[in-house]
């Protein structure tokens, strides 16, 4: 098992892996050793058939607090190291695509702050659960740069619609958990400390479904967001079916629900 620096990765039930932003001193702000390790931990997943859900929380009293601004800045924003930037920049954005990329649904546990590219995470999430004390910032705008960072333009719209999402990326106002919860962004609200028992229970509940039918799921979703028409999307969920049907899984489903119990799905082979 690969140990992190700055990230924890646990397995606390099969098939459930809990990753852990581990920077509580930091508020687990976003340093390039995080980035690597959490890309390199999203690699681990891709092919790992074993963990079928995933939990994304943080360490300590916050989620993330976005780019750590004191590593930043010791770094210097000089000309000459504009390409240095630009590297860095596209490796911090490319998470968010990763975390979209890996087959496992990802739930985010959000137990308190999540700011700037702490925030995209959360957008990146497939599930979002809040803690009362979380607020959800798109902080770009108050440090002199366009709120448009880290997937932010993409995903907020769609999560939010246009004028919502504007609302937060011109102003950098916070969303607290309350007016998360109203406006569709989080699922539940819960209270501190409880962010994810309450992650677990719904990974539980994924757990008694068809793995294929999940990985599948996201994978359609993903594809739907920006499908070009209702014929591709009719297109991709009617392969999808035909696949799944035949893995075998539809047949332990079915029998499960005749005889009104929990369906058990065999384990799937990691991929080699």
């Amino acid at each position: 098992m690969t140990t992190y620096n700055t990230l924890l990765v646990e397995y606390p039930e099969p098939g459930i892996a809990v990753v852990t932003l581990n920077r509580p001193e930091r508020l687990n702000a976003m340093s390039m050793e995080l980035i690597e390790e959490y890309h390199a931990c999203l690699t681990a997943f891709e092919d790992d058939r074993k963990s079928r859900v995933v939990i994304l929380t943080g360490a300590g009293r916050g989620f993330c607090s976005g780019t750590d601004l004191k590593s930043r800045s010791s770094e210097g924003r000089s000309k000459s190291n504009i390409s240095a930037q630009s590297r860095s920049q596209r490796r911090i954005a490319d998470v968010v695509q990763h975390m979209r990329r890996i087959p496992q649904p990802i739930i985010g546990a959000i137990n308190g702050v999540a700011a700037g590219g702490g925030f995209s995470f959360s957008m990146a999430c497939d599930i979002r659960i809040a803690a009362e004390s979380a607020r959800f910032i798109c902080s770009f705008i108050n440090i002199g740069i366009s709120s448009g960072d880290v997937g932010s333009s993409y995903f907020l719209p769609r999560l939010l619609g246009l004028s919502r999402a504007a609302d937060l990326l011109y102003t950098g106002r916070p969303m607290e958990a309350e007016e998360a919860l109203r406006v569709g962004y989080v699922s539940k609200v819960v209270p501190d400390g409880e962010t994810l028992d309450a992650a677990m229970d719904i990974a539980r509940t994924m757990l008694g479904k068809s793995p294929f039918g999940l990985r599948m799921t996201k994978e359609v979703l993903n594809l739907s967001i920006d499908a070009p028409s209702l014929e591709s999307q009719l297109y991709l969920e009617n392969r999808t079916q035909t696949l799944a049907v035949n893995t075998g899984d539809m047949q332990i489903a079915i029998e499960a629900f005749h005889e009104k119990r929990l369906a058990v799905f065999p384990p799937e082979e990691d991929v080699q």
